[in-house]
């Protein structure tokens, strides 16, 4: 069984935190990202944080196998400090094909004032590796020695994981609407941040698929140029304590209500069969926290139900806080049951 989770808006959706749920209380036998390192999944556990930018973060799961697929992209520096942070030497697992950002290809993206300027770039060097990629120059992980005891064949372990009976758990990054193909081009990433993108950034076919999970926030963000329907000021967005920085850049994020219009659009090209809504306690502060549906208030719970009959998708997870363990778990019944 393999499912899929992906960012349903611009990405900053809370990817992270579901992901280290699912980590949690499935316990995959592999759990695999995608993806660069221009994307930041926050953790939060018991207290403690973590901001990763490469490594899956079902991390805390300590029987879970992490990989990186072949179509990731990294730098070296970032993936040996990120083992090192979580203690996850000896459950890495990182594909031949892996891409490795060297300071080459950062510097040459720091110095791109189109991609820095008007993009609105991380400058983390992803877009440069990616174009190195393409052009068949970029360096692999098994180009490098401190890699060695890493690498696998990730579409070959996760087939026969998937063979033996094993669960497996793919973390995308950013959202559907940065794709590189089916977002607001040119205000995009540098890859297909869907559903099928991801697929392919891991190397097996779609019959292996049980679930493609979307995430949206209860309220839309996004960070860099572009479109926002609906934008709202920094002002407004603070005084509605909807106002976040990002987990990369630091930058403040764009902020919006909940876009119906774009939530459905989103469900159809990732082929979503369910749905998870975070910060739900931004909308609603007594849901802070609640981990029982029944608990809800009811304007929180009246919102989530009408947002669930416009989309036609269950919705099966709700985040109501940072901990990763501050999520309402709704997939083996129905909302209202």
């Amino acid at each position: 069984m393999l499912d899929i989770v992906v960012g349903g808006f611009y990405g900053d959706e809370g990817k992270g935190k579901v992901v280290s749920y699912l980590g949690l209380k499935d316990k995959p036998s592999l759990s695999i990202r995608t993806g660069g390192v221009n994307a930041g999944h926050t953790i939060i556990y018991h207290d403690k944080k973590w901001k990763l930018r490469i490594l899956p973060s079902s991390f805390l799961s300590q029987s879970t196998k992490l990989a990186l697929g072949p179509g990731a992209i990294t730098s070296l520096d970032t993936l040996l400090n990120e083992i090192k942070e979580t203690e996850t030497q000896g459950r890495v697992l990182v594909d031949k094909h892996t891409g490795i950002i060297t300071e080459q290809e950062i510097e040459q993206e720091r110095k791109d004032e189109y991609l820095m300027k008007v993009i609105g770039s991380t400058g983390q060097g992803v877009g440069y590796a990616e174009s190195a990629r393409i052009l068949r120059k970029l360096k692999l992980a098994s180009e490098y020695e401190a890699l060695k005891n890493y690498l696998v064949d990730v579409p070959d372990v996760t087939i026969n994981t998937l063979e033996n009976g094993g669960k497996v758990l793919v973390e995308g990054t950013q959202g559907f609407l940065l794709s590189l193909y089916h977002g607001n081009y040119p205000f995009v990433t540098s890859r297909n941040t869907t559903s099928s993108g991801v697929l392919s950034e891991v190397g097996v076919g779609p019959k292996y698929v049980k679930d493609v999970i979307v995430i949206f926030k209860s309220f839309v963000t996004r960070v860099g140029g572009g479109p926002l329907e609906g934008e709202m000021s920094q002002e407004e967005a603070r005084e509605k304590g909807l106002q976040e920085f990002g987990t990369v850049t630091g930058r403040p994020r764009r902020v919006s209500s909940f876009n119906i219009k774009l939530a459905k659009e989103s469900i159809r090209i990732n082929s979503a069969t369910q749905v998870a809504i975070t910060k739900i306690d931004a909308l609603f502060k007594e849901a802070y926290k609640v981990r029982s549906y029944d608990k809800l208030p009811p304007e929180a719970k009246k919102w989530i139900e009408l947002t669930e009959a416009e989309l036609k998708t269950p919705i099966t997870l709700i985040g109501t806080g940072e901990d990763s363990e501050d999520i309402i778990d709704l997939r083996f019944e129905k909302i209202g049951e």
